[in-house]
């Protein structure tokens, strides 16, 4: 169903892909968009057993619409992007995810997805954080994505 990475020499192991969403700090959605049109948006993430997590302000925003039409999305990160302009090369380290989304809605599938959030961008604040989440409640949604392929690439 998923295509076969060209250059598997460049492939990473999956322990590699995983350091690479832990340590990645944004990440690019791709989901189909308006009248077919692809749409792309950065945005930050986590990633825990198997998901990615992304939190959104508006319940109507252009990715929530699209996701809700059609879960399918991929999701993209790039942890190192060094060009070596004397070799004509770059270094580089990316991931590549596809799966499918969808808003959570229960308010502890909420908590879960909004807590490997909070823990990887203000996990020093994680006490502040609760009565932050509750005073915001219905200002935002979590979206999850079930990784059903990843791969990441590393090389020159």
């Amino acid at each position: 169903m998923f295509r076969k990475m060209r250059l598997e020499s460049n492939q990473t192991t999956e322990e590699e892909v995983i350091e690479m969403l832990n340590g990645a700090t944004n990440g690019v959605l791709a989901v189909q968009g308006d009248e077919g049109y692809p749409y792309t948006v950065p945005l930050s993430f986590a990633y825990q057993d198997g998901k990615i997590y992304f939190h959104s302000t508006a319940e109507t925003s252009h990715k929530i619409e699209s996701i809700s039409k059609n879960p399918k999305v991929s999701f993209c990160v790039v942890t190192q992007d060094q060009i070596l302009p004397e070799a004509f090369n770059t270094l580089y380290r990316s991931v590549v995810l596809f799966g499918k989304a969808r808003v959570l809605t229960e308010p502890a599938d909420i908590a879960r997805g909004i807590r490997p959030i909070v823990s990887k961008y203000s996990g020093e604040f994680m006490k502040e954080a609760g009565a932050y989440m509750k005073a915001e409640a219905g200002k935002f949604c979590v979206v999850e994505i079930e990784i059903e392929h990843m791969t990441g690439k590393a090389g020159s």
